[in-house]
């Protein structure tokens, strides 16, 4: 087997002092917990485990990411025909022409939204809940995670999928992902998976200073980047990383 290539390096560029966004409530949200597994087949801990060992073999590093992944049950995000292939680094569909990102993508990029930063992180935005996985490994990251779906099947999903877990601290949106949530905002971090043809002003607007935005975007005709912006106190910093492939941002909701 051929060793996994290195990923392309990211410096953190966050000031010192950064003010954190103020919670969405009064309260503070209490600590996400999730139910306990059976420990037998797919509920299994160490099913879990292997496919953390996997991602830390393919260059995730990140201490709290990969315990985040290994904490989520993939299987329970996928079409009961499609749970045998749960764990493996693969996109899964899950309805209306939308997929599962690969365990790799997430955790990736995760990674980059969390590098270099004290967690959990404060308020984040997630773009595109597709059916909920992303949203819920994020709840264990941050404060308080908003995830607006644009697509009503894939929102009522999501719901279903996350209903048992009753994680407090998330907060699920049936709007267009890409005028943001400006309720919610300033975020601490916006994370979207799906890329257009260039990162919509209106993320980047409700980033607060200190906050960090990771998402793909065509720079060039066809060819899709992932890419990090930071909002410092002296403006906004961009660095391009890595091909991927998301599927089209889009607006409005159907």
């Amino acid at each position: 087997m051929n060793a996994p290539k290195p990923r392309p390096g990211f410096p953190a560029r966050l000031p010192a002092g950064a003010p954190t966004p103020v919670p969405a409530r009064a309260r503070q949200p209490q600590k996400p917990t999730l139910p306990a597994s059976s420990g037998l087949g797919l509920d299994s801990h160490a099913v879990r485990q292997a496919m953390v060992r996997k991602l830390s073999g393919q260059g995730i590093t990140h201490a709290e990411v990969l315990a985040a992944m290994g904490t989520v049950e993939r299987h329970r995000f996928v079409d009961s025909a499609l749970v045998n292939q749960a764990y493996e680094d693969t996109s899964l569909p899950i309805g209306l022409g939308q997929t599962i990102s690969k365990p790799n993508v997430v955790a990736r990029m995760l990674e980059l939204l969390c590098h270099g930063r004290s967690l959990p992180l404060g308020r984040v935005l997630e773009v595109g809940t597709g059916c909920g996985y992303q949203a819920a490994v994020m709840s264990l990251l941050a404060k308080e995670v908003y995830s607006i779906e644009r697509l009503r099947g894939l929102h009522d999903k999501a719901r279903e999928n996350l209903r048992p877990l009753r994680l407090p601290n998330l907060h699920l949106l049936l709007g267009d992902g890409m005028l943001g949530y400006a309720a919610g905002a300033p975020y601490a971090g916006i994370l979207a998976a799906a890329g257009g043809e260039a990162i919509p002003t209106a993320w980047t607007d409700q980033l607060a200073v200190g906050g960090r935005l990771v998402a793909p975007a065509a720079l060039t005709p066809g060819r899709q980047h992932l890419v990090v912006i930071d909002r410092t106190a002296n403006g906004l910093q961009h660095t391009v990383l890595e091909p991927v492939h998301f599927v089209p941002l889009k607006s409005g909701v159907v």
